[in-house]
């Protein structure tokens, strides 16, 4: 149940600091972070919790994760299903966190997105489908091959979190512009039932594609990372 609670609250933290950068110090008026700010601040969530829970639950924060790292070896198919209650749960908690703060602010209005993911009309660049798809395949993918290698036992041992939450940062640099960037269905899903309408429409997306890419990533790198023989 403690390697569950850290997941919850890790997850909480990703959404509340991530998205909470997003809707509301990205377009703050005169100081605000913009593309940016918002990437690093999900790097730096991931960072701080890998560092503050990674001894506990792994810090996984994310369902495709947990999903790439049992297509890894890395993790047992009987607490997967615990872990991605768990963030999705978290995920939620932190969106109706973020929901009552923001709408302590006048004119604000969760149907201008509220850090959704969407594609099409409801992509920051008006990015189709396809492309949304294949964005979130990729990304996700790199992902997990950055986390998977970070955390081998060849890997330099205490830096893990470093290069997995400065690839974060860099996959939301590249693909904000195309979905508002997830890779995560907790992330996707904690904001997504507040705005509701277009949103969980959309979610299934945020969902199916992150857990593509992280399988692929985790086969990538069993093939590309296994020992060999002396």
């Amino acid at each position: 149940m403690k390697r569950y609670g850290a997941e919850f609250f890790g997850t909480f933290w990703l959404v509340l600091g991530g998205c909470g950068s997003a809707v509301l110090a990205a377009a703050f008026p005169h100081v605000g972070i913009g593309l940016l700010g918002v990437a690093a601040a999900f790097g730096l969530t991931v960072l701080t919790m890998a560092f503050a829970i990674g001894h506990i639950s792994g810090c996984h924060l994310n369902p495709a994760v947990s999903i790439g790292l049992w297509a890894g070896g890395r993790f047992p198919a009987n607490q997967l299903l615990p872990y991605i209650v768990a963030q999705v749960l978290g995920g939620i908690v932190a969106g109706g966190v973020l929901y009552v703060i923001a709408s302590g602010a006048a004119g604000f209005d969760v149907a201008q997105g509220f850090a959704s993911n969407g594609y099409g009309e409801h992509s920051p660049g008006k990015y189709s489908l396809l492309a949304a798809l294949v964005c979130e395949v990729v990304m996700t993918m790199f992902f997990l091959l950055v986390i998977l290698g970070a955390t081998d036992k060849r890997a330099p041992t205490g830096f893990a979190p470093i290069p997995i939450g400065l690839a974060l940062t860099l996959i939301h640099l590249i693909s904000i512009p195309v979905t508002n960037t997830s890779v995560n269905p907790a992330r996707s899903t904690g904001v997504a039932l507040y705005v509701g309408d277009w949103a969980l429409g959309q979610l299934w997306l945020f969902w199916v594609a992150p857990i593509i890419g992280a399988v692929l990533g985790a086969l990538i790198y069993r093939w590309i990372g296994d020992e060999q023989p002396a």
